[in-house]
Order: C-alpha cells, then structure tokens, then sequence
C-alpha cells in the first residue's frame, strides 16, 4: 500500500524511527474513536478510558514490528477489538467482574455518551437514551461478529474493506454480517423506530 494513500501509516513509520511527535498525532487523532468502540463493546466509560490506554500502549511497544500491510486505522481497531475481546473472556471466567455486573454499576451513566455529541431537549434527550439503552441490549445479543462488525460502522467512519480487515473475513462475508446485524436490529427495535432517532444508525 502506498503510503501516500495513507498518511496515518506515514506516520506510524516516522513514530517507528523514534518520532514521538507523530505518534502522538496518531493519539490524538484515534483516542476518542478507539474510546467509542471500546465503550460500546463493554458498556463501561471507566474501563473504555483505561482500555484505550493500553491499546496505545500495545501501538508503541509494537512499532518495531509495524509494515504497511494495510490502512493504519485497521490495524488499529485490530488491536483494540482483540484487547476487548480478551477483557470479555477475562470478565467471564471472573463472575465479580462480569459484563452484568459492570453495566449495573455504570447504569447511570447514558450510552450516549461513547457517540458523537448531540444536542437534545429535555424529552428528546430522556427518549434518546431510553433508545441507546434498547439499542444496546439488542447489540449484546447480536453474534460477535455481527455487533462488532456494526460497531465498527457506527460513527467512526470505516469502510467495508477496512472493517473486513479488522474481522479478518472477505469483504462478502463482511457486508452479510453487516446486513444480517441491521435487520436483527430492525427486527427487535421495531417499536422504537418512530422516535426517528433510528437514523442515527447506520445506513
């Protein structure tokens, strides 16, 4: 891949020489979508924050070993999908820590907060999080692949292909868990969709 169609890549090699200017322009530039994803995948703003921090952390101990082999942002969202997927397992085998246990902590913290700031009135706002809420629980009993797959294109603007690399499925298979995901999700969230907050979804 040419570096010239990437330059987030061009950077990742100059902070692979040592550039720590250019690595942190790659902080600066993915903490908050790296934040969102992680949030959404384990429903906890606390443990997103510190999760975030460790992807980056994995970044920069890997750098010796980064080649262009695909955009830097799939690379990127590999690392942290495969941190959260590891924190899921952990969180299982230690029932204190579980996902239900973590969500009933934060429960009063709105899922909205892990996208892109909106304004609302009062009522809108009440409603809006009430759908983030049913949004949420639809999305946890979505297949892996299925909710990661729509995670990844809910506000952080990734491509297909840059979402199949993130996967590691075929750009086919990556569009039918796309598709198969927002039709459960239709299906399930039928009696919320005239709040027209659906739009928000992807498209």
């Amino acid at each position: 891949m040419s570096i010239n169609l990437d330059p987030d890549a061009s950077l990742m090699l100059r902070a692979k020489r040592g550039d720590m200017g250019a690595f942190a322009e790659l902080v600066d530039k993915y903490k908050q979508p790296v934040t969102n994803l992680i949030g959404r995948m384990l429903k906890d703003a606390t443990e997103a924050e510190d999760l975030a921090q460790n992807v980056f952390l994995q970044v920069y101990k890997s750098a010796h070993r980064y080649e262009i082999s695909a955009k830097f942002s799939t690379w990127l969202f590999t690392i942290a999908r495969n941190l959260c997927l590891n924190e899921i397992r952990r969180r299982s085998r230690h029932p204190a820590d579980s996902l239900d246990a973590t969500h009933a902590e934060h429960e009063d913290q709105p899922l909205r907060q892990f996208k892109d700031e909106k304004n609302f009135s009062p009522p809108d706002a009440l409603l809006h999080g009430e759908l983030e809420h049913k949004i949420a629980e639809a999305l946890a009993e979505l297949p892996e692949n299925q909710r990661t797959a729509i995670l990844l294109c809910r506000g952080d603007e990734l491509s297909y292909e840059e979402i199949a690399g993130v996967l590691g499925c075929s750009l086919s298979a990556t569009k039918s868990l796309i598709h198969r995901g927002r039709e459960t999700l239709k299906q399930k969230l039928k009696p919320y969709l005239r709040t027209g907050v659906w739009r928000e979804m992807p498209k």
